[in-house]
């Protein structure tokens, strides 16, 4: 295949070089290198790179990939000079080329450290005016590459210009077929001779085939032509589904070759979708996104195949940035008819050198070694990048290896033997694996592990014929993988046994809990101290007390890397349940269960050190009552310890020697007894808090021991201790009271999903009767503090409504109705008066709770109407009361309006409404004329009706009309006759409306007076009870300035006289 660029000046070849040439000498070969459980050397044999920079990586390590060089590359590279441009190529079938000049040397890699007579051979390619890259060279066999004989191999060569020359056996170079190719003016930038039925089919972008084998050896062909765009970014051939992927202009394209045509089978427009997210995932928490958007520009740089899709490399940067930095990233695309945002994954990478130029990114590639991984490796001239694609699980610890020692330079690469090899001038093929690092585990957990493992396994090609057994061996081998740094080859053994769209859930959830059991259960056979014996038992163990307590917390860390690697490979979601003690249980649940034994048995081994009598005596009596047999060279504490999974027995043995010992010693004795014992009982809340140990019930375990030791405190301890004793006793038991509750609200949690309502129904209750029990003891011992926290703690709403009553604490029980409104707790309270027969204290409730008291009493008829009188009556009462405010005062009066309405009580309501008309000549003052007075309608006072009056008919109001002082008139009717001189009012408020209207008008069909006397009229109301006689308006000194005015008087009495005859 040909794949032409527009831009023929990027790959003209230099103009001739004067000077010496540079002798270059590889590297020779190293010792082998061997990594420690490592599968590397079972497919190739890579040797150190000795003296390289990059052994400094802190991850990865570079060494030479199969044997030397062949001596022609080596000689090829020795004369050289420094301005060649030398491109080399590797493909996975284990050839390689190298073009230097117009030289060509094909050979074929040998992936042993010893080298043998190897094939290689010296070609000759057409002479031409641009630059060769490797590229633009192709080898095809009728057999599979990788075991072809040189006699079947075939290689075809295109210049830039398309000057084509076909072998068609490597065997014998000086055999040849050339032809010239019309590329239109393009520039051939890659090349891919594809075997269709034995026969070589290449397609060129100007509709040519390079057909060998026949006496026409050109020929047209309906293909590509004219549907490629001028600009080609990136071509890719997919040997394995036969298919041709190309990344231009106008999107990318897939099309199917067969012996006679190409059909283009999908075309999508994804450039803008590519662009918009790569500008989304790098930009977009900038504050100026919008701005940014427009100016970035972003270059496609290469293009790969793997299983999660098409991996496409490619670099943005915005000119406007200071620096201007160019952002590396793979974007992988799920193949689908239609692209979307959705199907696009984006991972820039943390390669972002500063940007120089678009050339200079495109001399950047991408390596993807296995298509299945994530795993991906960004290379240039001076340096590899290591990363991931970002689609799927697992990865490469982002780093840059540097290839910039002096006359140093990668020339090319590619994959061979599933590794990323490149070709560097100083040190030829070389291979980047992953530096094998010290493991997460534990030195004796590692090797217990990997004794239980044996023999490495190989992974069976069917899978589903594992037995379970040696299934859980692979998934330790995988979880081995994995703490040793190897996160891509655990995740691929993982993806293997267990495929995410397999099924066999079960089976995965019984592998994963025997690897947990196994962890933390472990014998610690590689410690050879535990073999020996220990004479002395009586004194607590302490020649293992040390050992023990490691072994506890080696498998504490064990555990911990385990539920690290089940949430890396993505196992930890998919598992469902396990049968448990005979029941079904969550299987996460069950390894947070193993978490906290584990926690429980390093605290329990701390006090083993501090209480070892006690201690020593419930471990022998554990051990007794499971038949545990304690060999001579063991001590009991030896094997105790070493089954974490049973740890909860102790606590059922430690009551029983508490029991025996209030039965037989004096009463400072017993009491430490009873003090130790609770100590040691509440140890498992001390580094964990999920509680599944606590939840454990049934005969022995921790759930019935708490209970019986809460019994056995306040029964039999707590009525004969002093004060400071029982001060301390109480401490402990609620301890013990919060372990328990605690583990009863996870399991309730742990069966919230589908097919377990009735276990969490039935587990509900017994909750709510075993928190009642627990609790009401306390309080009737007056330990108000330590039942109000746990109550609270745990919503036991009767035991906090007792509580409240008892102390005769109204505040707190109001508080706990905001604290717990969501709950309902309103409801309860309720519930709880009308049961208790306190109806008083029912219908006596704050105003706050009104409302959801008359919900609750909707039920219940008899006391509602009670509630609906009480609360209008109280809401009517606090809204006369309220001479303060005018926004409470309305409000308090809307409330008891719609009180008194839902009582059908209408009488109530025409005092309410009476009181709201007056509230409305307030409520209705201009803005302006507020504003002037700097009064806040939120937070002004209560107003009388002469500030009011003042306020309507004041200079300030400046935008005042008739109806301002209409509403003044109004408000005549909320005085006093006895104490306001009435119709002295009413002339001050129609001098004022005189004068207002004689000021902005000589127009008496305008003026505000008469217009007021017109509303008068179309309202119905008389005029006599407003109108003051005209002598007497006329004596105002308001109007002093008026009676001067020719026509005042005459229009003044016109006025009167028209309205007057207009209301008979």
């Amino acid at each position: 295949m040909f794949t032409p660029r527009g831009t023929p000046s990027s790959g003209r070849r230099q103009a001739p070089r004067t000077g010496g040439r540079k002798s270059v000498s590889a590297a020779q070969p190293g010792l082998l290198f061997s990594p420690r459980r490592s599968a590397v050397t079972a497919r190739s044999t890579p040797t150190r790179v000795q003296g390289h920079a990059a052994l400094d990586s802190h991850h990865f390590d570079i060494q030479t990939f199969g044997s030397s060089l062949p001596v022609k590359v080596m000689e090829a590279l020795t004369m050289a000079d420094v301005d060649d441009q030398i491109s080399v190529k590797v493909e996975a079938s284990g050839w390689a080329w190298m073009v230097c000049g117009e030289q060509l040397i094909i050979w074929k890699v040998s992936q042993t450290s010893v080298a043998k007579l190897s094939v290689c051979k010296d070609l000759q390619l057409p002479s031409s005016e641009f630059v060769y890259s490797a590229d633009l060279i192709s080898i095809t066999s009728s057999r599979p590459l990788d075991s072809a004989p040189i006699q079947s191999v075939s290689a075809l060569a295109v210049s830039p210009d398309g000057s084509a020359r076909f072998w068609p056996s490597l065997a014998h170079d000086g055999t040849y077929t050339e032809t010239s190719l019309d590329l239109a003016g393009n520039v051939c930038n890659y090349v891919a001779a594809v075997k269709v039925c034995n026969q070589l089919v290449s397609l060129a972008v100007s509709g040519r085939e390079f057909h060998p084998g026949s006496g026409d050896a050109v020929r047209h062909r309906t293909q590509v032509t004219g549907r490629l765009a001028p600009q080609v970014f990136s071509v890719l051939w997919v040997k394995e589904t036969g298919c041709l992927y190309s990344l231009s202009s106008c999107g990318l394209s897939k099309w199917e070759v067969d012996e006679n045509s190409e059909t283009q089978v999908l075309s999508w427009s994804t450039n803008q979708i590519i662009t918009d997210s790569i500008t989304d995932a790098i930009w977009d928490s900038e504050s100026n996104y919008s701005e940014i958007k427009k100016g970035v520009n972003v270059s496609y740089l290469d293009m790969q195949y793997s299983k999660a899709g098409l991996v496409v490399l490619a670099a943005a940067w915005h000119p406007g940035d200071t620096p201007c930095v160019a952002y590396f990233c793979l974007v992988t695309l799920a193949e689908s008819i239609a692209p979307s945002p959705d199907l696009l994954t984006v991972e820039v990478t943390k390669y972002n050198p500063p940007f120089q130029s678009e050339e200079e990114l495109q001399k950047t590639r991408v390596v993807l070694p296995e298509p299945s991984s994530p795993a991906a490796y960004l290379y240039n001239e001076e340096l590899v990048f290591t990363c991931s694609t970002g689609a799927g699980r697992g990865g490469l610890a982002e780093e840059k290896i540097s290839f910039s020692s002096p006359g140093d330079r990668i020339r090319g690469g590619g994959v061979c033997a599933g590794l990323p090899v490149f070709f560097s001038q100083n040190s030829g093929l070389v291979a980047v694996l992953a530096r094998e690092s010290a493991s997460l585990l534990p030195e004796t957990m590692e090797d217990s592990l990997c004794t239980s493992v044996g023999t490495p396994l190989e992974t069976p090609p069917k899978i589903d014929s594992v037995a379970q057994e040696d299934k859980t061996k692979l998934l330790k081998q995988a979880f081995l993988q994995f703490c040793r740094h190897d996160l891509v080859g655990a995740q691929s053994m993982v993806d293997e046994l267990f495929p995410s769209d397999g099924e066999g859930s079960a089976e995965l959830d019984a592998v994963v809990t025997q690897i947990d059991l196994d962890l933390v259960d472990d014998y610690p056979a590689c410690d050879p101290r535990w073999a020996e014996s220990v004479p002395d038992e009586g004194a607590g163990f302490t020649l293992t007390s040390l050992i023990l307590l490691h072994q506890l917390e080696d498998k504490m860390k064990a555990h911990r890397c385990l539920m690290d690697f089940l949430l890396q490979t993505g196992l930890l979601d998919r598992l469902a349940s396990t049968t448990v003690r005979m029941s079904p249980m969550a299987t996460r649940l069950l390894l947070c269960e193993h978490a906290e034994k584990l926690s429980a048995a390093i605290v329990l081994k701390n006090h083993h050190a501090k209480h070892p009598e006690l201690v020593n005596t419930a471990i022998l009596s554990a051990l007794k009552k499971s038949n545990t047999d304690i060999l001579t060279n063991l001590t009991p504490a030896d094997v105790f310890f070493r089954e974490v999974s049973q740890i909860s027995s102790i606590f059922e043995c430690l009551l029983d020697e508490e029991e025996k010992a209030l039965k037989e010693h004096s009463d400072s004795a017993r009491w430490a007894e009873v003090v130790t014992v609770n100590t040691i009982a509440s140890l498992h809340q001390y580094e964990h808090h999920s509680f599944f140990l606590s939840a454990s019930g049934g005969a022995g375990g921790v759930r019935t021991v708490i209970t019986r030791q809460h019994e056995l405190i306040l029964r039999v301890a707590y009525p004969h201790a002093d004060v400071e004793l029982r001060g301390m006793l109480s401490e402990q038991l609620v301890a013990l009271l919060d372990s328990l509750l605690s583990g009863y609200v996870a399991q309730l949690t742990s069966l919230r999903r589908a097919g377990q309502q009735e276990r969490y129904v039935t587990l509900e209750n017994e909750y709510t009767q075993k928190r009642s029990e627990l609790l009401a003891p306390l309080l009737e011992l007056g330990q108000h503090q330590w039942v109000a926290a746990l109550a609270e703690k745990y919503c036991d709403f009767d035991i906090l409504v007792q509580l409240c009553e008892r102390t005769e604490n109204q505040s707190r029980l109001q508080q706990y109705m905001v604290k717990f409104a969501d709950q309902n707790f309103a409801d309860f309270l309720f519930r709880w008066y009308m049961e208790k027969g306190k109806r008083g204290k029912l219908l006596s409730q704050p105003v706050a709770t009104h409302q959801q008291l008359a919900s609750f009493l909707q039920a219940h008829d008899h006391l509602s109407w009670l509630h609906d009188i009480h609360a209008h009556r109280t809401l009517y009462s606090q809204a006369n009361m309220e001479t303060r405010y005018f926004s409470k005062k309305k409000t308090l009066l809307a409330l008891s309006k719609l009180t008194a309405l839902a009582s059908d009580m209408p009488e109530a309501v025409h005092h309410i409404v009476e009181q709201e008309r007056f509230q409305l000549h307030q409520e209705t003052l201009p803005k302006q004329l507020l504003d002037e007075k700097q009064l806040n309608p939120d937070s002004m006072p209560l107003l009388s009706p002469r500030n009011l009056i003042n306020l309507y008919i004041c200079d300030e109001n400046r935008g005042a009309n008739e109806y301002d002082f209409k509403k003044a008139l109004d408000l005549l009717e909320y005085l006093e006759e006895d104490r306001v001189d009435l119709d002295a009012l009413k002339r001050e408020i129609f001098s004022k409306a005189l004068k207002k209207d004689w000021k902005e008008s000589y127009n008496a069909k305008s003026a505000y007076s008469a217009r007021v006397c017109f509303v008068f009229v179309h309202t119905g109301v008389s005029l006599q009870s407003y109108l003051p006689d005209v002598k007497d308006l006329l004596q105002e000194d308001e109007l002093e300035s008026l009676k001067s005015k020719p026509y005042f008087e005459f229009l003044l009495r016109a006025n009167y006289e028209h309205y007057q005859k207009a209301q008979i």
